[in-house]
């Protein structure tokens, strides 16, 4: 079965990480051992051997102390050291052998499963040691009471003496078999441990060798694997440096063919990408410069608004008071100057009055209401509104609406300023005459309304600062009528873009998402 490169480099280094866990699993799983070793040695064996020496030390001692009593001829040295053995031997002896016992039940819980039996033979020896202790304390009183009379019976004392001497013997011989047990389990231990370290040690050494081996050879066939990419690095080191229109056009379906096709592929969308990026740049700046430029307008026509309605109310009054004859002029033509002054003075009220209203509307321009319409409908009604604006201005108007409904989701009042601006710029562009053509038609999942005159045109350095506040061409305009109209536009999700050609025509495309 012919493998994938990506099946024969993941087994590869799938080989290596099994050979180097099996190396760290088998070092690990030795320390554990060793460290069990030496648990059970330091913490067990090497403490219950200490106890017995313990326990044989103290029994030796005892042992000589009773051997003194046949020899002492004064009455109150034996009855002192009667009197010592009484007080200091059987606690003391109970005391290790306590130890002794419960050290044994705490290494059992934890030792090795075959080394268990061993210990609980030594806790079974310690238990029997303590019940042939009880015996021996017994022994040793009735032979101090012998001891301890004024009137001293050699004979019986000595055998006595000799009985419990024999008995200390047997004791001891015991204490010293079970500590020469300890002894031989400590030695085969410590050489077991010894042994498996010299193993482990050599293993240690050669296993991460043949896991390196391992690893290279991997290593090898992977770099044997990979190398037709070799072919592949020019090009996408030109995608690299920012060529994006670099391609590989790889034939055949081999995984290197597959492998090219996917970098074509991410050329390309790393093309669309950039553009799209550098839409939204464009975008963002725009959005910022309106921002600033909104609330400057903001500022500007708050300040400017108030005044101008203090004027236009005192010319009211000074047109009023001239109308009544309030004011003496010497001639009617002055009264007629005057009151033509005053009617100049109040269009230009009025006209600065307009232009702080489009500043508001662009600084302070309302969240749609979005309703259900039909946009033929609104370009409909638009055009009836407009048509006798248009005809006395000598225009042909071609509609072209057809009766299909454009379901789309809106705010009627601001898709109608927006039409009614651009077919007044269309109107203004055609001072001399010509053809409006207005077209509403739909596209797979958008609208779109085409608004086309047969003007001048405009130039391509004008066309591209269309859209920028306060930019105009127009005597008088403000330059805020295409700027917010593309604000009301991409606030319901649309587009609007501008073709013109100098001496042919303009038209304004806008285009909005379909409502269901």
């Amino acid at each position: 079965m012919k493998l994938s490169l990506t099946t024969r480099i993941f087994l590869g280094y799938a080989v290596v990480l099994v050979t180097f866990g099996a190396v760290s699993g088998f070092s690990v799983l030795t320390l554990r051992q060793n460290q069990l070793e030496m648990r059970l040695v330091s913490e067990g064996y090497l403490e219950l051997s200490q106890t017995v020496v313990l326990i044989e030390n103290l029994q030796a001692s005892q042992a000589r102390d009773n051997a003194r009593l046949r020899d002492e001829p004064s009455l109150e040295t034996r009855k002192g050291l009667t009197r010592l053995a009484r007080l200091y031997f059987p606690g003391s002896m109970a005391t290790y052998l306590t130890k002794g016992k419960a050290l044994a039940a705490e290494v059992v819980k934890w030792a090795p499963e075959s080394e268990r039996p061993f210990v609980a033979d030594v806790s079974k020896r310690l238990t029997e040691l303590e019940m042939r202790f009880a015996e021996y304390e017994a022994a040793s009183d009735a032979t101090f009471l012998l001891f301890e009379s004024p009137t001293l019976d050699i004979e019986r004392a000595g055998a006595a003496l000799d009985r419990l001497q024999l008995t200390e013997k047997a004791l001891l011989a015991s204490i010293r078999l079970l500590h020469g047990s300890l002894e031989s389990r400590i030695r085969d231990h410590v050489r077991l441990t010894q042994e498996r370290e010299r193993r482990t040690g050599v293993a240690i050494i050669l296993l991460p060798v043949v896991a390196i081996g391992v690893g290279l050879l991997a290593t090898g066939l992977a770099a044997r694997s990979l190398r037709p990419v070799r072919t592949l690095i020019d090009a996408v080191s030109r995608i690299r440096r920012g060529d994006f229109a670099a391609t590989i056009d790889a034939k055949g379906e081999d995984e290197i063919a597959v492998l090219a096709r996917e970098f074509d592929a991410m050329a390309k969308a790393l093309r669309e990408r950039e553009a799209q990026l550098q839409q939204k740049q464009q975008e963002l700046l725009r959005a910022e410069r309106l921002a600033a430029v909104g609330r400057v307008s903001a500022q500007v026509a708050h300040e400017i608004r108030n005044p101008l309605s203090s004027i236009g109310l005192n010319v009211e009054m000074l047109q009023d008071q001239v109308g009544s004859g309030s004011f003496t002029f010497k001639t009617a033509d002055e009264a007629r100057e005057a009151t033509h002054l005053l009617a100049s003075v109040m269009r230009e009220v009025d006209r600065l009055t307009e232009i702080t209203e489009d500043y508001l509307r662009l600084a302070r321009l309302p969240t749609p209401a979005k309703r259900p319409e039909d946009l033929r409908k609104i370009v409909e009604d638009v055009l009836g509104f407009a048509k006798e604006e248009l005809e006395r201005a000598g225009l042909k108007i071609e509609s072209r609406l057809g009766t299909e409904s454009l379901p789309i989701s809106a705010d009627e009042g601001q898709l109608r300023q927006v039409l009614l601006n651009l077919i007044r710029n269309a109107r203004e562009a055609m001072a001399a005459g010509g053809t409006l053509t207005v077209e509403a038609t739909s596209k797979d999942t958008r609208l779109e309304v085409r608004v086309k005159d047969t003007g001048a045109g405009i130039p391509p350095d004008v066309r591209e600062k269309l859209f920028e506040p306060f930019f105009t061409t127009k005597q008088g305009g403000t330059g805020l009528g295409l700027p917010l109209s593309r604000q009301i536009i991409e606030a319901h999700g649309g587009t609007i873009s501008v073709e013109s050609e100098v001496g042919v025509g303009t038209t304004f495309l806008l285009s909005f998402p379909r409502a269901p």
